[in-house]
């Protein structure tokens, strides 16, 4: 799978401890809108998807974390890969957190299903919604994200999924 970009944030113990969280991200575009999740009460904008469990393949996550998140019904044979985005920075927990998110393009089935959130999910408030591109990175640049503006981790998050939604527009829309 190709490499899109690496966000270093170099703001770690280099000698630290690291974590490492390998995630997949489904990009679902339909009439020229991208699928998205909003954050209602932060007002954000992120691509669903989620982390790899034990020893689930890339497409056996993609399905479950869109299908979780959004309620949206991955079709197998339409996952194609698009690439993937190395993010490390100082973790939470651990002096260094590296996040591989591969990215996949796919479509979905019309019949929706219920989303089943996890509580930061439902805390944050996050809906489904279909946006243009440049809506979603509009939103993630200038909205008030409110106590979300004070956290690193937040902003390598939006930046990683801007630039994916700018690459989209490029090569896609």
């Amino acid at each position: 799978m190709r490499e899109l970009f690496v966000i270093d944030k170099q703001n770690y113990d280099k000698n630290g401890t690291v974590f490492e969280r390998p995630s997949v991200r489904g990009i679902i575009i339909e009439n020229n809108l991208v699928a998205m999740m909003h954050s209602k009460k932060y007002n954000y904008y992120k691509l669903p998807g989620g982390g790899i469990e034990n020893t689930e393949t890339h497409e056996q996550t993609l399905i479950r974390e869109v299908r979780e998140e959004s309620g949206l019904v991955v079709i197998h044979n339409s996952i194609k890969e698009f690439g993937y985005v190395r993010r490390i920075e100082k973790g939470k927990y651990e002096d260094i957190f590296i996040q591989d998110n591969y990215y996949y393009l796919c479509k979905v089935e019309s019949e929706k299903v219920l989303p089943k959130l996890d509580e930061y999910e439902k805390e944050e408030q996050f809906v489904l919604e279909y946006v243009l591109p440049q809506n979603a990175i509009n939103t993630n640049k200038n909205a008030d994200h409110k106590e979300k503006n004070k956290i690193s981790a937040f902003w390598g998050m939006i930046e990683r999924e801007n630039r994916i939604l700018e690459i989209l527009t490029e090569e896609i829309f």
